[in-house]
């Protein structure tokens, strides 16, 4: 989100889209501003769809400072610069797909290189201290107990009090106190992941519970257990989970694979601000001898010829990385078990196989599924319905617009509704990508430009996810049709919608 004070600009996160391909599509396209006009950056955190345009951002002029807290600069150093590669390699596979044959190759949003000049402009600053990004604008950051070093951003602009939420973090979260802010602000901008949501509060105690079950019927199987994962958070709470249930005794000496290697250094830097962590109880967690990273990629590979394991890869929503070839080798297998333990959004292969899909496509090949698929909601890393509206709520009064962002349109409705029932605000809106607005002070936020439906439309499944689905079940489909006939005029009928009305 940008914010201009007088000539002053300053951008509140800069992420990347992820969901479906019309959606990542925006990603490719010139930003809506001129990036060098751009004064700051203030960072919430260091997740990719909050900070992984940071690099096309620099690439394309930026050259002012990224503030954050020190753990997110510490994981800015190594993600942008592979969020640089996963760009490079997976366009690079994407162009050598058959089914690409003859197509205009397909370019990297940005490279490596520009993934290591974007952290290196990177300034740390600690949590509840004022600092001036740009002249005129004061801020501060709190915690938002989301992941490692993540903030909610508060502005004193021109008079004005704003706040924005970034992701928040859920009641009983490992790791960290619960989120924190002042109250009473002009405007207030809130994430609503979860706004139509109620999860079962689950203690840590009861979270491991539910997955040392998980794990054990998975084993009983004789199969792996494969649990895609965020390589920043998610990773490392299952690590102190399954680490605090194997110290216990109450799960065999099962080999677990973080195969990762964002997820082996992103470990690196929770070790380093350990001493500040909570929960983190006593012997060895991050470092356990029935731990393995998987380093290289012909160690991954070997990894398909593996039974009986647990293996945790990215990425988390399944759209790319390693986890790809794990599904590929393990969704047909009846004695194999998918665990999703993270938000999966519309559009994304995660979601699609969460959904029940009988047939997936993966780089272009099918597989039927076969493996049990499975979830536990108790790692949810953000706040759930109820936690939003208390977060809400203890930051009244809200005198001007609480903006709803960050969620499904579904979602955030419902949200929207409720919290309009409770009188949350005089004003409550939901912005679409690229709308832009005139905050006043202590008055309802003034639309000034919208974004048209081309940008809203590009926001949950897409053709190409009716398309993937198509595709691998079209056979099985044909087959299901009572006589040859039938399935010649289905075809036909197929054939004729493509064609277009004939002259």
């Amino acid at each position: 989100m940008e914010v201009v004070l007088a000539e002053r600009r300053l951008l509140i996160d800069c992420g990347l889209f992820q969901g479906s391909r019309t959606l990542e599509e925006l990603n490719h396209r010139a930003f809506a501003f001129e990036p060098g006009t751009i004064d700051a950056v203030i960072l919430t955190h260091a997740h990719i769809d909050h900070c992984g345009l940071l690099p096309k951002l620099v690439a394309s002029g930026f050259t002012g400072k990224v503030w954050c807290t020190p753990p997110t600069r510490d994981l800015l150093a190594f993600l942008l610069p592979d969020a640089g590669r996963v760009q490079e390699n997976d366009t690079a596979r994407r162009n050598r797909r058959s089914d690409r044959a003859g197509e205009p190759p397909l370019e990297p949003i940005y490279t490596e290189r520009d993934g290591s000049q974007a952290a290196l402009r990177a300034c740390d600053i600690p949590l509840e201290t004022w600092f001036e990004p740009v002249p005129g604008i004061r801020a501060r950051l709190w915690n938002a107990a989301h992941i490692l070093g993540s903030a909610s951003v508060e502005l004193s602009v021109g008079g004005l009090r704003l706040l924005f939420s970034g992701d928040l973090g859920p009641e009983h979260k490992a790791f960290y106190p619960d989120p924190v802010a002042p109250a009473g602000f002009d405007h207030v901008i809130c994430e609503s992941t979860y706004g139509d949501q109620r999860h079962k509060q689950a203690t840590i105690r009861q979270r491991r519970t539910l997955l040392q079950g998980e794990i054990k019927q998975a084993m009983a199987l004789g199969g792996n257990l494969i649990i895609p994962v965020f390589a920043l958070e998610r990773t490392q709470e299952l690590l102190l989970d399954i680490a605090s249930l194997l110290n216990a005794g109450r799960l065999p000496r099962v080999p677990v694979y973080i195969d990762s290697p964002l997820a082996g250094k992103a470990t690196e830097v929770f070790g380093r601000y350990a001493g500040g962590l909570e929960d983190m109880g006593q012997g060895r967690i991050f470092n356990h001898p029935s731990f393995h990273y998987v380093e290289s990629s012909t160690d991954s590979i070997a990894l398909n010829a593996v039974s009986g394991a647990i293996i945790l890869a990215a990425s988390g929503m399944c759209e790319g990385g390693r986890i790809r070839h794990h599904l590929w080798h393990n969704l047909a297998r009846t004695e194999s078990t998918i665990l999703f333990v993270g938000f999966q959004a519309a559009g994304t292969l995660g979601r699609t196989i969460l959904d029940g899909a009988k047939r997936i496509r993966i780089s272009g090949r099918t597989t039927v599924v076969r493996a049990r698929i499975r979830q536990i909601d108790s790692y949810a890393g953000h706040a759930d319905r109820e936690g939003l509206i208390s977060w809400i709520e203890d930051r009244h009064p809200i005198t001007g617009s609480l903006f709803l962002t960050h969620g499904e349109a579904r979602t955030i409705e419902s949200l929207r509704a409720e919290l309009a029932a409770r009188g949350a605000a005089h004003s409550i809106m939901s912005p679409d990508i690229g709308d832009c607005y005139h905050l006043a002070r202590g008055s309802a936020a003034t639309l000034i430009k919208g974004s048209g439906d081309e940008a809203r439309e590009a926001i949950g499944s897409d053709w190409r996810n009716m398309c993937e689905s198509l595709l691998a079940n079209l056979k099985e489909d044909l087959k299901a049709l009572p006589t040859s006939a039938a399935r010649s005029a289905a075809l036909q009928r197929m054939t004729d919608a493509l064609a277009g009305p004939q002259s």
